[in-house]
């Protein structure tokens, strides 16, 4: 069976927590390196997510997880390399990090931050209402 050029591949699914100053701020970062409609961002923290067979909201708030077309899912250091890997402008850091001591390197420090995030939310949020309004 031949794939027309102008079909793209699905969205990766990027499951993330709106709530947080942090990470919605990453996640803007992302979607505006996505020229290529990649990611389909969902926000686990919004009222109108409630889950389904793969992911409760406990779970999507806990870490960061995506899930490819095929229904593979992911989360943590492996997510953030399947993100970078589906951006044109960070494929580059997704091809270094694709690697198994990378992937446990980053883990670890993924690991190292949600543990420390709460404080470093609070510090964003303080930050953030610090900066002069332009």
């Amino acid at each position: 069976m031949n794939i027309p050029a102008t079909s793209k591949p699905e969205p990766l699914s990027v499951f993330y927590d709106g709530s947080c100053p942090l990470c919605a701020a990453e996640i803007s970062l992302y979607q505006r390196a996505d020229t290529d409609e990649a990611l389909h961002c969902i926000d686990v923290s919004s009222p109108n997510f409630c889950g389904d067979d793969t992911i409760t909201r406990d779970e999507a708030m806990s870490r960061f997880h995506v899930r490819t077309a095929d229904g593979r899912q992911t989360s943590g250091a492996r997510a953030f390399v399947a993100l970078w890997l589906a951006l044109p402008t960070w494929r580059w850091i997704g091809r270094i990090s694709n690697n198994a001591v990378v992937v446990f390197l980053l883990e670890r420090f993924y690991r190292l931050f949600l543990h420390g995030r709460p404080l470093v939310v609070t510090l964003f949020r303080k930050l953030s209402k610090d900066q002069p309004q332009t």
